[in-house]
């Protein structure tokens, strides 16, 4: 769509002006914003033709104009400045982050992030990690305790190593247990949970005469777990920030939007940028879920080392500060990569590349 350069200083003047009121924008607020010596008259024939194209509407019969989604969207590809954060928002950041640092325990790192994204952008933050690759079991070790009780310990080809106590009712001697871990070791490592399949585990039980359930128990573990370091893993911090929203005084319209974010199905299918480090903001009716239409997602993804990528992200109004808000998602998102991946850069991040911002 190729617009004028007036018609663009317009569209951005009222889509800034409404970000920070609230409230329909008439001409002579637009001939103060724009300050040049464009007469009201002018700017009402403007703003009549941008409604025309469908980037301004009229809600009510008053002369004020609001962004439609097209406006907002035309606004985030061309016309938004880039927001460079100020020295307390990147202070408290950074402190933030380096204080859980010490403590080695990540997902508290990504719930604090969560946290202190909500905090800073008054709106609703998700956060997500999950694997990049393949995971697979590299070791068992079946642990004998008693004849009725014994421990599955398995080693993750990501390090990462993780256990079971099982009781049975069955008695078990300390050889079969010896014979069955040898039997995983060779048969079940490098598979990932989709090879771990009924015929299988069926063709174990018959090669171990097992009759008591023993390799489905062990078997059933391994699918287990291996489905849980693979699925996201889901945070959500902040929800009733959209109170504070004049889009969301209708409380069943913010209850909708909360019951969506609590669920972790629906929260793993929210857009998101393909790679690390690119930001993808989603307006309006461009979100397919129904609760969102009215609303806005924007997403940024970090590496976070071991296989793993992260994803934070905050739902709000149409009516958002897009520059401001996907300035502060981009700096929490890289030092959140930095840390998790082993260490803090020098790098400053705190401004926007030009294409950092993804349709």
């Amino acid at each position: 769509m190729s617009l004028t350069e007036r018609k663009k200083e317009i569209l951005r003047a009222v889509v800034e002006q409404y970000v920070d009121t609230a409230e329909p924008v008439g001409s002579k607020t637009v001939v103060q914003q724009l300050g040049t010596a464009v007469s009201a008259a002018t700017v009402r024939n403007e703003m009549a033709e941008l409604v025309e194209l469908g980037l301004l509407e009229q809600p009510h019969t008053s002369a004020g104009r609001i962004p439609s989604p097209a406006g907002y969207r035309l606004y985030v590809n061309e016309l938004m400045r880039r927001h460079k954060l100020s020295q307390d928002d990147t202070r408290e950041i950074s402190s933030s982050l380096n204080l859980l640092q010490a403590s080695g325990q990540e997902q508290s790192l990504i719930d604090e992030a969560g946290r202190l994204t909500s905090r800073l952008t008054t709106y609703p933050a998700y956060a997500l990690s999950s694997m990049t690759g393949d995971i697979t079991i590299a070791r068992f070790d079946l642990i004998y305790v008693d004849s009725f009780t014994f421990i599955i310990v398995v080693l993750l080809s990501n390090d990462l190593v993780k256990n079971k106590l099982v009781h049975i009712t069955s008695p078990l001697q300390q050889p079969q247990l010896v014979k069955l871990s040898t039997v995983f070791n060779a048969s079940f490592t490098g598979l990932t949970e989709e090879r771990i399949t009924t015929a299988l585990i069926s063709a174990t039980e018959r090669a171990l005469n097992d009759a008591s359930g023993l390799v489905a128990v062990i078997a059933g573990f391994c699918i287990e777990l291996l489905c849980e370091v693979k699925s996201a893993q889901a945070r959500v911090s902040g929800e009733l920030s959209l109170f504070d929203h004049p889009e969301y005084q209708d409380v069943g319209k913010a209850q909708r939007i909360i019951r969506y974010l609590s669920d972790d199905n629906k929260l793993t299918r929210l857009p998101s940028p393909e790679s690390a480090g690119e930001i993808k903001i989603t307006i309006g009716p461009e979100n397919l879920a129904d609760e969102l239409r009215d609303s806005s997602v924007l997403a940024v993804r970090y590496d976070a080392g071991d296989d793993m990528q992260g994803l934070i992200g905050v739902v709000g109004p149409t009516r958002m500060d897009y520059s401001r808000v996907a300035a502060h998602l981009k700096y929490i998102a890289q030092g959140l990569g930095e840390l998790l991946s082993g260490g803090i850069s020098d790098k400053k991040i705190n401004e926007l590349g030009d294409n950092d911002i993804e349709e």
